[in-house]
Protein backbone atom coordinates (compact mmCIF):
# COMPACT_ATOMS: atom_id res chain seq x y z
CA UNK A 1 0.00 0.00 0.00
CA UNK A 2 1.28 3.46 -0.89
CA UNK A 3 0.88 5.53 2.25
CA UNK A 4 2.20 8.53 0.36
CA UNK A 5 -1.03 8.72 -1.58
CA UNK A 6 -2.12 12.38 -1.45
CA UNK A 7 -5.76 11.53 -0.82
CA UNK A 8 -4.98 9.15 1.99
CA UNK A 9 -2.58 11.55 3.65
CA UNK A 10 -5.10 14.38 3.39
CA UNK A 11 -7.83 12.21 4.91
CA UNK A 12 -5.71 11.09 7.85
CA UNK A 13 -5.02 14.72 8.77
CA UNK A 14 -8.69 14.99 9.72
CA UNK A 15 -7.95 12.63 12.62
CA UNK A 16 -6.24 13.39 15.89
CA UNK A 17 -2.43 13.14 15.74
CA UNK A 18 -2.14 10.05 17.93
CA UNK A 19 -5.09 8.41 16.20
CA UNK A 20 -3.59 9.19 12.79
CA UNK A 21 -0.40 7.31 13.63
CA UNK A 22 -2.35 4.33 14.92
CA UNK A 23 -4.56 4.18 11.82
CA UNK A 24 -1.60 4.39 9.46
CA UNK A 25 0.12 1.64 11.41
CA UNK A 26 -2.95 -0.62 11.20
CA UNK A 27 -3.30 0.00 7.47
CA UNK A 28 0.34 -0.83 6.91
CA UNK A 29 0.07 -4.09 8.84
CA UNK A 30 -3.13 -5.05 6.99
CA UNK A 31 -1.42 -4.49 3.64
CA UNK A 32 -4.56 -3.05 2.06
CA UNK A 33 -4.61 -0.92 -1.07
CA UNK A 34 -4.53 2.86 -0.89
CA UNK A 35 -8.13 3.13 -2.04
CA UNK A 36 -9.31 0.60 0.54
CA UNK A 37 -7.38 2.45 3.21
CA UNK A 38 -8.99 5.71 2.10
CA UNK A 39 -12.46 4.21 2.48
CA UNK A 40 -11.57 2.89 5.93
CA UNK A 41 -10.30 6.30 7.04
CA UNK A 42 -13.39 8.11 5.76
CA UNK A 43 -15.60 5.57 7.48
CA UNK A 44 -13.78 6.21 10.75
CA UNK A 45 -14.14 9.98 10.31
CA UNK A 46 -17.88 9.66 9.66
CA UNK A 47 -18.34 7.51 12.76
CA UNK A 48 -16.38 9.96 14.89
CA UNK A 49 -18.48 12.88 13.64
CA UNK A 50 -21.72 10.97 14.15
CA UNK A 51 -20.78 10.38 17.78
CA UNK A 52 -20.13 14.11 18.31
CA UNK A 53 -23.56 15.06 16.96
CA UNK A 54 -25.33 12.98 19.62
CA UNK A 55 -24.86 15.89 22.04
CA UNK A 56 -26.66 19.24 21.97
CA UNK A 57 -23.59 21.46 21.72
CA UNK A 58 -22.86 21.14 17.96
CA UNK A 59 -26.54 21.71 17.10
CA UNK A 60 -26.74 24.80 19.29
CA UNK A 61 -23.50 26.22 17.91
CA UNK A 62 -24.27 25.67 14.22
CA UNK A 63 -28.04 26.07 13.93
CA UNK A 64 -28.97 27.88 17.13
CA UNK A 65 -26.29 30.54 16.85
CA UNK A 66 -24.01 30.61 13.78
CA UNK A 67 -26.78 30.42 11.17
CA UNK A 68 -29.36 32.91 12.53
CA UNK A 69 -26.76 35.25 14.04
CA UNK A 70 -24.98 35.64 10.70
CA UNK A 71 -28.13 37.02 9.06
CA UNK A 72 -28.81 39.42 11.93
CA UNK A 73 -25.21 40.60 12.27
CA UNK A 74 -24.92 41.28 8.55
CA UNK A 75 -27.98 43.50 8.74
CA UNK A 76 -26.62 45.27 11.80
CA UNK A 77 -23.24 45.69 10.10
CA UNK A 78 -24.94 47.49 7.24
CA UNK A 79 -26.78 49.68 9.75
CA UNK A 80 -23.55 50.67 11.49
CA UNK A 81 -21.90 51.44 8.14
CA UNK A 82 -24.87 53.53 7.08
CA UNK A 83 -24.83 55.45 10.38
CA UNK A 84 -21.14 56.25 9.89
CA UNK A 85 -21.56 57.44 6.29
CA UNK A 86 -24.67 59.52 6.95
CA UNK A 87 -23.10 61.16 10.00
CA UNK A 88 -25.52 59.90 12.62
CA UNK A 89 -25.13 60.99 16.23
CA UNK A 90 -21.92 59.97 17.97
CA UNK A 91 -23.77 58.19 20.79
CA UNK A 92 -25.81 56.14 18.35
CA UNK A 93 -22.77 55.19 16.29
CA UNK A 94 -20.60 54.25 19.28
CA UNK A 95 -23.35 52.27 21.02
CA UNK A 96 -24.24 50.34 17.88
CA UNK A 97 -20.59 49.65 17.14
CA UNK A 98 -20.06 48.36 20.68
CA UNK A 99 -23.12 46.13 20.39
CA UNK A 100 -21.91 44.76 17.06
CA UNK A 101 -18.49 43.92 18.47
CA UNK A 102 -19.91 42.46 21.69
CA UNK A 103 -22.51 40.33 19.91
CA UNK A 104 -19.96 39.08 17.39
CA UNK A 105 -17.28 38.30 19.98
CA UNK A 106 -19.55 36.53 22.45
CA UNK A 107 -21.23 34.59 19.65
CA UNK A 108 -17.86 33.53 18.27
CA UNK A 109 -16.62 32.57 21.74
CA UNK A 110 -19.63 30.36 22.39
CA UNK A 111 -19.39 28.74 18.94
CA UNK A 112 -15.69 28.02 19.49
CA UNK A 113 -16.19 26.58 22.98
CA UNK A 114 -19.22 24.46 22.07
CA UNK A 115 -18.07 23.05 18.74
CA UNK A 116 -14.34 22.48 18.88
CA UNK A 117 -14.48 19.25 16.89
CA UNK A 118 -17.48 20.25 14.77
CA UNK A 119 -16.35 23.78 14.02
CA UNK A 120 -16.51 23.09 10.29
CA UNK A 121 -20.31 22.81 10.54
CA UNK A 122 -20.62 26.13 12.37
CA UNK A 123 -18.37 27.80 9.79
CA UNK A 124 -20.47 26.38 6.95
CA UNK A 125 -23.68 27.50 8.68
CA UNK A 126 -22.24 31.02 8.86
CA UNK A 127 -20.79 31.11 5.34
CA UNK A 128 -24.02 30.15 3.60
CA UNK A 129 -25.92 33.28 4.72
CA UNK A 130 -22.89 35.44 3.95
CA UNK A 131 -22.58 34.14 0.40
CA UNK A 132 -26.33 34.46 -0.14
CA UNK A 133 -26.46 38.08 1.03
CA UNK A 134 -23.29 39.07 -0.81
CA UNK A 135 -24.77 37.77 -4.05
CA UNK A 136 -28.00 39.74 -3.53
CA UNK A 137 -26.44 42.96 -2.19
CA UNK A 138 -27.15 45.37 -5.03
CA UNK A 139 -28.52 48.84 -5.53
CA UNK A 140 -26.80 50.37 -2.51
CA UNK A 141 -24.17 53.07 -2.18
CA UNK A 142 -22.44 50.98 0.48
CA UNK A 143 -19.67 48.56 -0.50
CA UNK A 144 -20.36 44.86 -0.13
CA UNK A 145 -17.70 44.35 2.52
CA UNK A 146 -19.82 46.37 4.98
CA UNK A 147 -21.92 43.20 5.36
CA UNK A 148 -18.95 41.41 6.87
CA UNK A 149 -17.80 43.89 9.52
CA UNK A 150 -18.93 41.46 12.21
CA UNK A 151 -16.52 38.76 11.03
CA UNK A 152 -13.35 40.23 12.59
CA UNK A 153 -14.57 40.22 16.23
CA UNK A 154 -16.38 36.92 15.62
CA UNK A 155 -13.17 35.24 14.46
CA UNK A 156 -11.30 36.62 17.48
CA UNK A 157 -14.05 35.23 19.71
CA UNK A 158 -13.88 31.81 18.05
CA UNK A 159 -10.11 31.64 18.52
CA UNK A 160 -10.53 32.58 22.18
CA UNK A 161 -13.30 30.05 22.65
CA UNK A 162 -11.15 27.29 21.17
CA UNK A 163 -8.49 28.03 23.78
CA UNK A 164 -10.80 28.10 26.80
CA UNK A 165 -14.39 27.24 27.67
CA UNK A 166 -15.13 29.90 30.28
CA UNK A 167 -14.20 33.44 31.24
CA UNK A 168 -14.16 34.91 34.73
CA UNK A 169 -17.54 35.42 36.32
CA UNK A 170 -17.03 39.14 36.95
CA UNK A 171 -15.96 39.78 33.36
CA UNK A 172 -18.83 37.74 31.97
CA UNK A 173 -21.36 39.53 34.19
CA UNK A 174 -20.08 43.00 33.27
CA UNK A 175 -20.21 42.14 29.58
CA UNK A 176 -23.70 40.62 29.69
CA UNK A 177 -25.19 43.45 31.77
CA UNK A 178 -23.52 46.12 29.64
CA UNK A 179 -24.87 44.63 26.42
CA UNK A 180 -28.37 44.20 27.86
CA UNK A 181 -28.54 47.74 29.25
CA UNK A 182 -27.12 49.26 26.08
CA UNK A 183 -29.65 47.41 23.95
CA UNK A 184 -32.48 48.86 26.02
CA UNK A 185 -30.91 52.34 26.07
CA UNK A 186 -30.39 52.25 22.30
CA UNK A 187 -34.04 51.37 21.86
CA UNK A 188 -33.58 47.96 20.24
CA UNK A 189 -37.11 47.01 19.30
CA UNK A 190 -36.30 44.36 16.71
CA UNK A 191 -37.12 41.07 18.38
CA UNK A 192 -34.49 39.11 16.45
CA UNK A 193 -31.73 41.26 17.90
CA UNK A 194 -32.46 39.83 21.32
CA UNK A 195 -31.45 36.39 20.03
CA UNK A 196 -27.89 37.69 20.08
CA UNK A 197 -27.96 38.29 23.83
CA UNK A 198 -28.07 34.64 24.90
CA UNK A 199 -24.36 33.92 24.23
CA UNK A 200 -23.35 36.66 26.70
CA UNK A 201 -25.61 35.28 29.42
CA UNK A 202 -24.56 31.73 28.58
CA UNK A 203 -21.01 32.79 29.45
CA UNK A 204 -22.29 34.07 32.79
CA UNK A 205 -24.02 30.75 33.53
CA UNK A 206 -20.93 28.76 32.61
CA UNK A 207 -18.65 31.02 34.65
CA UNK A 208 -20.95 30.76 37.65
CA UNK A 209 -21.12 26.98 37.29
CA UNK A 210 -17.34 26.83 37.31
CA UNK A 211 -17.19 28.70 40.62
Amino acid sequence: MNLASPLLNAATHLLECDEREAVLGDLTEAGESAWRGLLDVFGLIVRRQAMLWKTWQPWAAAFGLALPASFILMGFSVGVSSSYITGAGLWLLVSHLFLLIAWSWTGGFVVGSLSRRTLWASIAASCLPCLFCLARFRGSSLPRFCLLIFLAPAIVGICRGLQMTRIKLRSAMVLAVSVSVLMMAAGSSWTLEWILIWPAWYLVVEARRAT
